[in-house]
Order: C-alpha cells, then sequence, then structure tokens
C-alpha cells in the first residue's frame, strides 16, 4: 500500500488529468444516511462532487443504507435520513441527470457482486482494515459480520459501475486500496473486467462542531444545511467558548473559540486570524453573532433552493426512481459479466 505523502504527491497530476479529459473518469462517492447532513459533509465532500460534475465527469452518489446497520440496532430513520439527503444534494447543485443517486439496497445485483468479492481476501485482511478496528473498539459491541464485510461492500459499491475515481480523505484510504486489490485479484482469476479506482485524496478541512470536536451527525454537535436561521442563531449561541474577552485564533489552548472562527472562516472564505482580529475586544457574544451571519449568508440560497424542492412532493420520488432504474440496469450488467468470467451462465441468451 502506498503512503499517504506519496498518495498525495500524485494528486497534482490527477487533477490535470481530470481536467483535460474529465468525461473518462466515473465518480463512485456517497454516505451512510444517518442523520441530517450538516456544514462539514458539505465543505468536505458535497462542494467537491458538484464541481466534479460540472467539470464533466460521471458522478454516481449511493446512499449506503445497508452500511446504517454495520453499527447500530435500526435503521428505523433511513427513509426520513436519504430523502433529507436528496434535498441537500439537489439544493447543492447536484443535477440528477448528471449524477446518479440511488440507496444500495434498491440494487440488488450491486449487493450480490459481494459474494464473489468476499472469496477474493481473506479474514485476516478484513481484520486489518483500520476502519473496522476503529469502528468496532468505538462501539464497545461485538463485532458483526456485516461490518466486517463492510469493506468488501464498499467495494462492490464502487466496482457495480466500474467506477474509476474515488473521492476520500486519509482514513478512508484503506477502502479504495481494498477495492483495488478487489478489482486486481479478480483480474488475474478470472480475466480483466474491472478498473482500480484512484483515490482522490480531497483537500477538504475538517469542519469543528460547536463544541471544537469535528462536526458528527452523532455528536450533536453541527449546524445542518437544512436548519432555518433561527436554528441556526440557537445552535451557535450555545457553543461553548471561554471567559477571555479578546477574540485569537488557537485550536489547541481555544478550540470553543477557534472552531466558531473556522466556521466563520469557511463561509466567507476569509482567514480566522483576520476575522479575530476585527473581533478584537467585543467578546464571544460578537462572535457568535458573525459566525451566525456568516452561516445563514452563505446557505441563504442553499436553504431557498431547498424549500422550493421541499413543497414538491413528486421531486424526492422522481430523482431516487431515476437513479434506481439506471443504478439497476447498470448493476445487471456488471453481475452478467461477473456470471460469464466465473463460468457460472446456465441459460443461453434470448
Amino acid at each position: 500500500m502506498d503512503s499517504f505523502a506519496a498518495t498525495q504527491a500524485r494528486m497534482a497530476d490527477l487533477d490535470d488529468r481530470i481536467r483535460a479529459d474529465p468525461a473518462r473518469f466515473r465518480v463512485l462517492t456517497g454516505e451512510r444516511p444517518t442523520g441530517r447532513l450538516h456544514l462539514g459533509h458539505y465543505f468536505g465532500t458535497l462542494a467537491g462532487r458538484v464541481l466534479l460534475q460540472d467539470r464533466g465527469a460521471e458522478v454516481f452518489l449511493v446512499l449506503a443504507d445497508y452500511q446504517v446497520i454495520t453499527d447500530r440496532d435500526t435503521s428505523r430513520d433511513v427513509v426520513a435520513n436519504v430523502h433529507e439527503a436528496v434535498l441537500d444534494y439537489l439544493a447543492a447543485g447536484l443535477d440528477p441527470a448528471a449524477t446518479t443517486i440511488f440507496p444500495h439496497s434498491a440494487v440488488p445485483s450491486l449487493n450480490q457482486l459481494l459474494l464473489p468479492f468476499l472469496s477474493l481476501v481473506t479474514e485476516a485482511e478484513l481484520h486489518r482494515n483500520p476502519t473496522v478496528k476503529a469502528e468496532t473498539a468505538a462501539s464497545g459491541r461485538a463485532l458483526s459480520g456485516l461490518m466486517l464485510t463492510y469493506p468488501v461492500h464498499q467495494a462492490a459499491d464502487i466496482l457495480f459501475c466500474k467506477g474509476n475515481l474515488v473521492p476520500v480523505g486519509k482514513d478512508n484510504l484503506p477502502h479504495v486500496e481494498m477495492t483495488r486489490t478487489i478489482a486486481r485479484r479478480f483480474t488475474e482469476r478470472y480475466g480483466a473486467l474491472f478498473p482500480e479506482p484512484e483515490p482522490l485524496v480531497t483537500a477538504a478541512p475538517e469542519v469543528p462542531g460547536v463544541d471544537g470536536i469535528k462536526m458528527s451527525k452523532s455528536r450533536g454537535n453541527a449546524i445542518a444545511l437544512g436548519m432555518t436561521e433561527d436554528e441556526t442563531a440557537a445552535v451557535i449561541r450555545r457553543a461553548k467558548t471561554d471567559g477571555e474577552r479578546r477574540i485569537t485564533f488557537d485550536p489547541v489552548a481555544r478550540p470553543g473559540v477557534s472552531a466558531l472562527l473556522t466556521t466563520a472562516s469557511l463561509c466567507t472564505m476569509t482567514p480566522p486570524e483576520v476575522i479575530a482580529d476585527e473581533i478584537g475586544d467585543r467578546g464571544s457574544s460578537e462572535l457568535k453573532r458573525v459566525t451566525t451571519d456568516a452561516v445563514n449568508a452563505r446557505f441563504a440560497d442553499h436553504r431557498r433552493r431547498r424549500s422550493e424542492l421541499a413543497a414538491d412532493p413528486g421531486v424526492i420520488d422522481e430523482v431516487l426512481t431515476a437513479g434506481i432504474e439506471r443504478a439497476n440496469a447498470i448493476a445487471d450488467r456488471t453481475l452478467d459479466e461477473v456470471r460469464d468470467r466465473m463460468g457460472m451462465r446456465y441459460l443461453a441468451r434470448a
């Protein structure tokens, strides 16, 4: 496996290739629908997806609903979370004509790829995966079969459409490496079919929540994209800062203050140190006002579009119906090819 530094070193060349010929790239990206999308999702991944789409790359966006239950007991809210995510995708600028949006539970042939793919990896390789180890340690639960095979299911998500570009952060690089291993071993055993996808390591910032820790749906420290202006103000107003009057940017010594400065900086594209100097001795109340105004101004258009979309009861169904139909057509074709390569074609084609 390449080091993170070696992978980063290739990003400038990869970006040049994307710009030169975006149509040759099929992008697979997505997330688990475990809650409302927030500012961390927007600045971390969503804005980048829109950029890739607008450059001309073909984008597949999977809502990994089966993976919701890798570390929790219920998928009770998954439908509502999927619907909320679709609204944010559309409001952010993703176009269903260019980006295929679908939940992977609705694509049976995609999930059937898990079986042959599992035969290409060892149990030891699955146990070594950093995400499997970290998620298991964090959950305090026994390791489930679904969690253990999580990286292989992600490989099926990527390879069902023969994705060759996967935007990732540093922590997710091992998943792309696992996918590359599976694609390579399939080729060695059955013949060429799948590309070895390239990781596109994003330069996205880590967006802190209002408590100074990484913004997360599960921590309750997030500013959701779908919040109203008043809801945004209320969340920021509850943020913990400190007793120092002068505002300075110091993420280590002043995490709460620095988190708000980072949020305001991302929304205004102004360095956090400059915002801190402008606030000066006016204290935390002024910092919270500035941050609230920055968020509400930055996402005013997003929220307006989102509200308009939500007023049309058919728009989500239309997007998901089209996405599911296209994903199924591609997955069925890929599974047929896999069966052919494996010698499991039992009936003659009509």
